[in-house]
C-alpha cells in the first residue's frame, strides 16, 4: 500500500467523512469506511486496504450486498483517495468534523470495512483520537504487528481495539492475553466454545469479555465456504497447507543442491571392470 502514489491536482474531499446506519444509531455510534480488501480506483491505481487479510477475504460481509452498490463503492473509494492524496488534509478534516456536538461522548467505529493499511495512516488516526478526547473510538483489526509497535506501548485512552482472526498474522495472537474476535458459524457455536457474543451490540467487541464471538453473516455462499468452521480454524488449515508446500519446495531445493554438478558417467561409458574380460566366442 505504501507504494501507491498520490495523484497531482486538487483532491476530491467527501462532504461528510462519518456515516451512521440504523444498527450503529441504536448504540450511538458512527463509522468510517474504506473499500474492503483490494481493488482498483477510478483513476487506475490499485489498492489493498486489508494487507493482512487471510481467509476473511473469502467470506467478507463488506464484499457483498449494499457494499457493492455503485453509490456506496464510490463513497468508500472517495474516502480512500482523500487519505492517499492528502493525509494531512484528511486528518484535519476528520478532527474538524468531530468537533460537532453530536459526537461528544459518541463512539466512532474505525473501518466498517478496510483496515489500517500503512504506518502513516494508523499514526494519523492515533493523532485524531488524541485531538478529540471527548469522543470514543474503537476498531477490529488484523494488523497485529503494526499495533504491537505503534499502539500497544502508548494507546490513546479513548481508543479501544480487538484483534480479529482470519488474517495472515493469526499466529501472533495470544487469546490468553489479547482481546480477540473470531467469526463462528452461528450463536450456538459461540456459546458452545464459551465465548461471549457481540450480537446484541457491536460495542461488546471492546467493552465485553475478552473472547469475542461474531456470528457469521447468513450469506449462503459464504456459509458454504466456512463449512462449519471458525475463521481461526479455517485460517489455521490454510497456514498448515502453505507450510507443507513450503517444506516440500525447500526439500526439493536441498535435494537439487546436493546432487553433483555436471553429467555423470554411465556404466556403459565406464568400460569393463577388472576381472570382467570379454569371454572368447
Amino acid at each position: 500500500m505504501s507504494a501507491i502514489q498520490p495523484v497531482s491536482g486538487p483532491v476530491r474531499r467527501p462532504a461528510r467523512l462519518l456515516t451512521q446506519n440504523s444498527e450503529l444509531k441504536q448504540i450511538g455510534a458512527w463509522n468510517w469506511s474504506l473499500p474492503a480488501w483490494a481493488g482498483r480506483l477510478p483513476d487506475g491505481r490499485s489498492y489493498n486496504t486489508c494487507p493482512s487479510a487471510g481467509v476473511c477475504r473469502l467470506a467478507c460481509y463488506a464484499r457483498h450486498g449494499t457494499y457493492t452498490w455503485p453509490v456506496v463503492r464510490a463513497k468508500h473509494q472517495a474516502n480512500l483517495m482523500f487519505v492517499l492524496d492528502d493525509l494531512a488534509g484528511w486528518e484535519a478534516a476528520m478532527i474538524a468534523e468531530l468537533r460537532a456536538a453530536k459526537f461528544r461522548g459518541a463512539w466512532i467505529r474505525i473501518h466498517d470495512s478496510g483496515d489500517f493499511f500503512s504506518d502513516a495512516y494508523l499514526q494519523a488516526w492515533l493523532r485524531v483520537c488524541r485531538a478529540r478526547p471527548d469522543v470514543n473510538f474503537y476498531c477490529y483489526t488484523k494488523e497485529v504487528a503494526r499495533f504491537r509497535v505503534f499502539v500497544e506501548p502508548d494507546p490513546p485512552p479513548n481508543f479501544l481495539w480487538v484483534y480479529s482472526y482470519g488474517g495472515t498474522q493469526d499466529a501472533a495472537l495470544n487469546p490468553h492475553v489479547d482481546r480477540v474476535a473470531d467469526v463462528f458459524p452461528d450463536e450456538a457455536a459461540i456459546s458452545e466454545a464459551g465465548w461471549a457474543s457481540q450480537e446484541a451490540s457491536d460495542l461488546l467487541a471492546v467493552l465485553g469479555p475478552r473472547l469475542v464471538g461474531v456470528p457469521a453473516n447468513r450469506i449462503p455462499a459464504y456459509l458454504k465456504r466456512l463449512a462449519g468452521r471458525r475463521f481461526s480454524e479455517w485460517q489455521a488449515e490454510v497456514d498448515t497447507e502453505r507450510a507443507i508446500r513450503r517444506s516440500r519446495r525447500h526439500l526439493r531445493l536441498v535435494v537439487d543442491n546436493t546432487r553433483p554438478a555436471g553429467p555423470q558417467p554411465s556404466n556403459a561409458d565406464a568400460g569393463p571392470a577388472h576381472g570382467d574380460q570379454p569371454q572368447a566366442a
